[in-house]
């Protein structure tokens, strides 16, 4: 009989400690905020790239969504340069 595991999210499963998940979570929900913004205005990956003071390459990484290639620092600097407000939400688990 086999033994099938499950998480309370794909972040859980991929990831080898609890901070990892936590970190993983937090960048993927921020970067798909950007992306929503970035769509909503219509802007190219040029525009959305000056706007937030990157490189287009490192713009067209956030918008497929390369997740392991930016800090949770970086993309909460992103964030604030294309007008949104980060505000974490902290949980005893």
């Amino acid at each position: 009989m086999k033994h099938t595991e499950t998480y309370d999210s794909v972040w859980d499963a991929i990831s080898d400690t609890p901070y990892e998940s936590a970190n993983m979570r937090a960048k993927s929900e921020l970067m798909a905020q950007i992306v929503s913004i970035i769509k909503k205005k219509d802007l190219t990956q040029a525009e959305s790239s000056q706007q937030c003071g990157i490189t287009q390459p490192r713009m067209n990484d956030l918008l497929r969504g390369r997740i392991s290639k930016f800090s949770l620092d970086a993309l909460v600097n992103i964030a604030t340069s294309i007008g949104l407000r980060v505000h974490i939400d902290v949980e005893v688990a």
